[in-house]
């Protein structure tokens, strides 16, 4: 029996319903939050063209100024993502989604450097609104909101960084507060700011020492975790009070993707084809040997998310080019298959789910196209001609895509 992407069956009872917790009113119809208002990059919904090339199906085309990897939002008919100009301009950027045409920039004033790697930069962080306000971190400059008029609202100091990546882990909007955490070499945090004010509502020490990721919100029976997939060990939080609930070991050293969840559990990830851990939430304290469900050693990506659609969970190794197909419910592996040539580190921007179909693009700005399924099945390969680290939004029947040099949307 298959059991809706929910329910748990109840190995311990602890834990009745699991499920992330999706943007709900008004956000739902948008994609305010880095992997859309499921958190997970499935698209409801249907009329998305499911080929391009760098003109068919291009509806329109804009520059985008300096560079960044951040991936775009959307609200209503306005599109925001961040970049870094010379000089170390870090801003936030606001277009037209009807046009593309470019609205306002709203500049972080000067502030702390911090170390990067040439392929971060200090731009990764993907932005969160609720419609009010568009919330960003800039790592060591700080977590800034701004209204959709551009104007600052508040600037929070979230002290210096010294991740010798740099930092990339986007903000979690969770109710009324913004919830993100940064892993270091001294002074790891977990911390939750008010919406409103950007004031302090907790902040809670960690250990792990390197990281980029970014957190996420569930729901566990009767009670709610902020869940982060990291160095060593996943970790989930009370977001009311930053205190720890659990843990689970089993993950490796350097840790980005975002975790997904269903059929009761959480799955995470680990870096450089570490494993990938299926945890039921809801414990108390070391879960490593009560609620690890089971482990995938093969496969694993370094930088893009999974993916949970239907029955599979989807994984593309970037250091290989192969994407995996795992049966959810059971960790047996059902496929793997190669995308294109093999290249490390080939793959950043982490894919989405619409329709019945698989989407997973390369650094390139390729993106190969499957059918989702217990078989592999390459439909075909869409190429944009430009290149792609930041991974899509999907509002209406179109794609938005922000290339190396450009935010580009396509529709029929």
């Amino acid at each position: 029996m298959l059991w809706p992407s929910s329910f748990l069956v109840g190995q311990g009872g602890d834990v009745d319903l699991v499920q992330m917790i999706p943007v709900e009113g008004e956000g739902a119809r948008y994609w305010p939050r880095w992997r859309g208002p499921s958190g997970q990059g499935l698209v409801a919904g249907a009329g998305y063209v499911d080929t391009w090339s760098g003109t068919q199906n291009v509806s329109w085309k804009t520059p985008v100024p300096g560079r960044g990897n951040s991936s775009p939002i959307v609200w209503s008919d306005r599109i925001f993502l961040t970049t870094e100009s010379g000089g170390g301009r870090l801003s936030v950027l606001a277009f037209r989604r009807s046009d593309g045409a470019r609205l306002w920039e709203a500049v972080a004033p000067a502030g702390r450097s911090e170390p990067a790697h040439f392929r971060n930069g200090h731009a990764s962080s993907t932005p969160v609104t609720d419609g009010e306000r568009v919330y960003v971190s800039f790592g060591a400059r700080g977590l800034f909101a701004v209204d959709l008029s551009g104007t600052t609202v508040w600037k929070q100091d979230l002290g210096p960084m010294n991740n010798y990546h740099g930092t990339a882990g986007s903000p979690l909007l969770y109710r009324d507060r913004v919830i993100l955490y940064q892993d270091q070499s001294s002074g790891s945090f977990i911390a939750a700011f008010d919406t409103r004010t950007g004031r302090p509502l907790w902040r809670t020490s960690r250990t792990a020492s390197v990281g980029w990721g970014t957190p996420v919100a569930i729901r566990a029976g009767d009670h709610d975790e902020i869940v982060v997939n990291s160095q060593s060990a996943v970790y989930a939080y009370d977001p009311d009070t930053g205190r720890e609930l659990w843990r689970c070991g089993g993950t490796t050293f350097e840790v980005i993707p975002t975790p997904v969840v269903g059929y009761g559990m959480v799955f995470c990830s680990s870096g450089r084809a570490g494993p990938t851990l299926a945890i039921r939430p809801g414990g108390r304290g070391d879960v490593t040997r009560s609620h690890l469900v089971w482990t995938s050693p093969r496969g694993s990506p370094f930088v893009p998310s999974p993916i949970l659609s239907g029955e599979y969970l989807y994984l593309v190794n970037d250091m290989a080019s192969i994407v995996t197909c795992i049966e959810a419910l059971t960790g047996r592996t059902m496929w793997q298959g190669r995308l294109g040539v093999a290249q490390p580190e080939g793959f950043s921007a982490s894919p989405v789910a619409v329709d019945g179909k698989l989407y997973f693009t390369n650094d390139d700005g390729e993106t190969f196209v499957l059918r989702a399924g217990p078989k592999f099945e390459l439909l075909h390969v869409n190429r944009i001609g430009e290149g792609t680290l930041a991974s899509p939004a999907l509002v209406d029947g179109r794609w938005y895509i922000r290339t190396d040099r450009s935010l580009i949307a396509i529709g029929a």
